[in-house]
């Protein structure tokens, strides 16, 4: 295995990033080894706080993420070496206690809320992605996911989106759109992107294999 791609997507919350690193994914499937790591997993153990402390923190602020260890395994993965990656538990708002072991691919894509707000982890990245979509889209997309998925009341999540998701949007997740090579509008749903982004990850794997 050649220098592995890493693929940095950003944006939103229920903008469309998973809906484009899976049709990504779906991609080059067949012809290279790759695979997603989510940023949400990489949220801080909590399970020394008591539940109404977990409720109690801003999840939508980057201090919430251990930046530190996913920038770590991504230059582990990199360099061609296996990791244990951690992984959340939504409805208990802490990691689990199991980990999902890793090995490395050809292309990495890693997808979340702030990989091009966080400097280490965007210097990881070959190509930086920012989907971009409406406000209003992505408040309804996250009410569905949160309550089918997650558990949440309608309540909770619209109180959440006001007071925290909104503000935080707007302060570290906006701003980090300087930082893309490419806007996606709409993420996986946009045809004509994921066409251009597979002509230039084609491009850096023919490289790196020349």
């Amino acid at each position: 295995m050649g220098k592995c791609v890493i693929i940095g997507i950003a944006g939103g919350s229920a903008s469309g990033k998973t809906s484009l690193a899976k049709r990504l994914v779906k991609t080059y499937s067949t012809t290279k080894s790759v695979l997603i790591i989510r940023q949400d997993d990489y949220y801080k153990d909590q399970s020394q706080l008591s539940m109404d402390e977990r409720l109690k923190t801003n999840y939508d602020h980057p201090l919430a993420f251990d930046n530190d260890l996913l920038a770590s395994q991504l230059k582990a993965l990199a360099s061609g070496h296996s990791i244990l990656k951690p992984t959340y538990d939504f409805a208990l708002y802490t990691r689990k206690e199991e980990v999902e072991k890793i090995e490395p691919s050809d292309v990495i894509v890693i997808e979340g809320l702030f990989v091009l707000e966080d400097p280490l982890i965007r210097s990881l990245c070959d190509i930086k992605i920012f989907v971009d979509t409406p406000s209003d889209v992505r408040f309804i997309r996250r009410l569905k996911r949160d309550v089918r998925d997650r558990g949440r009341s309608m309540e909770n999540v619209m109180d959440q989106y006001m007071n925290t998701v909104r503000v935080m949007h707007e302060t570290f997740i906006e701003p980090s759109k300087r930082y893309a090579d490419v806007i996606v509008p709409e993420g996986g749903k946009n045809e004509v992107a994921v066409d251009l982004l597979t002509t230039k990850i084609d491009s850096i794997i023919n490289t790196n294999v020349l």
